[in-house]
């Protein structure tokens, strides 16, 4: 059966199977400017996935700040990324213009590996293929303790929620 959520209220198609507490985090290669990156190139800590659609609009945008401010705080007992289908550049440039600091990015734009892998790559309804907003966060062992999939994809995410299972996990 193929899993849905809606983007201006229109039903849209998601790849994948969802990610639940407790799986393991899925492989995926994406590009942090010209490099590839995986999973395993991240630390072995806790670490949030912000899954945002493009870092363009609006709602986007504000996620990857609140999500940056949230985590000043927790220092480098965290690891957190923004991941979007957005080119690396148009990525670097949002966050040097926008004053992103803590938070990473990672573009899927090469091969959508981490949207099919973890659930969230758009595969119909639109006219493009865009990630589904969501949130992850994985514990320093890989596993997954927290996913958020927003239903609907112009809506905010449960930041509090999101950045709770953080902290717990960093812990």
């Amino acid at each position: 059966m193929a899993r849905t959520v809606t983007f201006k209220g229109n039903a849209v198609e998601l790849a994948g199977n969802e990610l639940k507490a407790g799986d393991t985090a899925p492989a995926y290669t994406g590009l942090q400017g010209l490099s590839a990156v995986s999973l395993a190139d991240t630390p072995a800590k806790a670490r949030l996935f912000s899954v945002v659609p493009s870092l363009d609009t609006g709602v986007c945008s504000m996620q990857t700040k609140k999500f940056d401010e949230g985590i000043k705080a927790l220092g480098d007992a965290v690891a957190c990324y923004t991941v979007s289908l957005d080119l690396p550049f148009a990525q670097n440039r949002f966050c040097t213009s926008e004053g992103i600091a803590t938070m990473k990015t990672v573009s899927d734009v090469h091969d959508h590996s981490f949207g099919k892998n973890w659930g969230v790559l758009i595969e119909k309804g639109l006219p493009l293929k865009l990630l589904t907003r969501a949130v992850f966060v994985v514990d320093g062992a890989g596993k997954v303790t927290y996913a958020e999939y927003v239903p609907e994809v112009t809506n905010h995410p449960n930041y509090d929620a999101a950045l709770a299972a953080l902290k717990a996990a960093a812990k």
